[in-house]
């Protein structure tokens, strides 16, 4: 397990990198150095992968198996934990913003060396990883979005999910809201939730229905880089797909799959991120 500080005030994030494949020589720069670093590949010549998990998740339990899938493996691959989930530390005077979630994945990347890096983002993970390539386009040259959010979602009361958790207050979650929440996801999912911080829980629930300010659609658009979508076929097109494709990106149906594509058809995952990532 690697780690790197990522506040001033000393919280770290972890990560797991896969076997096998460590930075270029030279190519790390200390954490949140600036400039441009140039892109870090593995020994297989490839660039560096960087996964991001969603709300209440943690990476390794949701991309290990696809990113070690023949079609994906090779290069060097950081299965990362934000800040307040799964392995890395939960402060609780952090903000948790989406913003804030980018700079301080920046921030570990640079510790790692993982420069010009491939990024693949579930759920939440994806609009982070908008947000990371819009604030820090050196560290980020491929974009992979597995179902992320795009826009704002109104707080919906009794929805497990960001909308929910937002209907509450912090004090109302604290106090009973996140035993609430835990009736209402599926066990596998409260296995990674009930790791993370409370607060950081909550914070991150309400600033991803929020969105960001332009949203993450509107970021997307924007972004000059390859970009890929994939979401379940069963769900239909996208809000706006159309938009999306003509703006250059990707769309992807996936199929026999629900939200969480990379564990309900690992095949299809490793097949249409491994298109996306070709050279």
């Amino acid at each position: 397990m690697h780690d790197a500080q990522v506040t001033d005030g000393g919280a770290r994030i972890r990560w797991v990198e896969l076997p096998g494949a460590t930075a270029a020589a030279g190519a790390a720069g200390p954490a949140g150095a600036s400039g441009d670093q140039g892109v870090t590949e593995g020994p297989c010549g490839l660039p560096d992968r960087v996964y991001l998990h969603g709300l209440g998740a943690s990476s390794a339990p949701y991309f290990a198996a696809s990113a070690t899938h023949p079609l994906l493996a090779g290069g060097r691959s950081l299965l990362v934990d934000l800040l307040g989930f799964g392995v890395s530390d939960r402060p609780t005077d952090f903000g948790y913003t989406l913003e804030e979630h980018a700079d301080a994945v920046a921030r570990a990347m640079d510790a790692a060396g993982a420069h010009g890096a491939d990024v693949i983002g579930h759920s939440m993970g994806g609009a982070v990883a908008i947000v990371l390539a819009a604030r820090h386009p050196r560290l980020v040259d491929r974009l992979v979005l597995v179902d992320a959010n795009l826009d704002p979602a109104a707080p919906a009361p009794g929805r497990p999910g960001s909308s929910g958790i937002a209907a509450y207050t912090e004090e109302e979650f604290l106090a009973g809201g996140l035993a609430e929440v835990r009736e209402r996801v599926s066990p596998s999912w409260w296995a990674t939730m009930r790791l993370a911080g409370p607060e950081a829980l909550y914070r991150s629930a309400v600033n991803l229905a929020r969105g960001t300010a332009p949203t993450m659609r509107e970021i997307l658009l924007d972004l000059r880089i390859p970009r890929t979508f994939l979401r379940p076929s069963a769900d239909g097109p996208l809000p706006g797909e159309a938009v999306l494709v003509d703006h250059g990106v990707r769309v992807v149906a996936v199929p026999d799959c629900g939200h969480n594509i990379m564990l309900d058809n690992p095949e299809a995952f490793a097949r249409e991120t491994a298109a996306a990532l070709a050279p």
